[in-house]
């Protein structure tokens, strides 16, 4: 129950408060007027950082999470909400668990 509880609530909410809310906003305020790249730089690195938050359980899931993270970054870039990234984030957690336990 306290991994479901970390995997489906804990790190969806903190990890896109740390990749979205927090990198993610900077670099958009950063490359705001940088003209060519301004939107996509803030996407790819943040989803880089994404990718590396999971780098404890190995490459494979670090190689493994970075689409889902540009998906969730262009996401953020179009909503600037968080909130919503953290619950799209935990759908694709509990997908992730549902095709582990069958």
């Amino acid at each position: 129950m306290t991994t479901l509880l970390r995997l489906l609530l804990l790190a969806p909410v903190l990890e896109e408060l740390v990749a979205r809310a927090g990198l993610q906003q900077y670099l958009i305020g950063r490359f705001y007027q940088s003209g060519r790249y301004a939107k996509l730089m803030p996407v790819l690195v943040s989803a880089t950082a994404f990718s590396f938050l999971h780098m404890a359980s190995g490459w494979g899931v670090v190689l493994a999470v970075f689409l889902p993270g540009v998906l969730l970054a262009m996401m953020y870039q179009a909503t600037r909400d968080w909130r919503l990234c953290a619950l799209t984030h935990a759908v694709f957690n509990g997908m992730a668990l549902g095709a582990c336990v069958q």
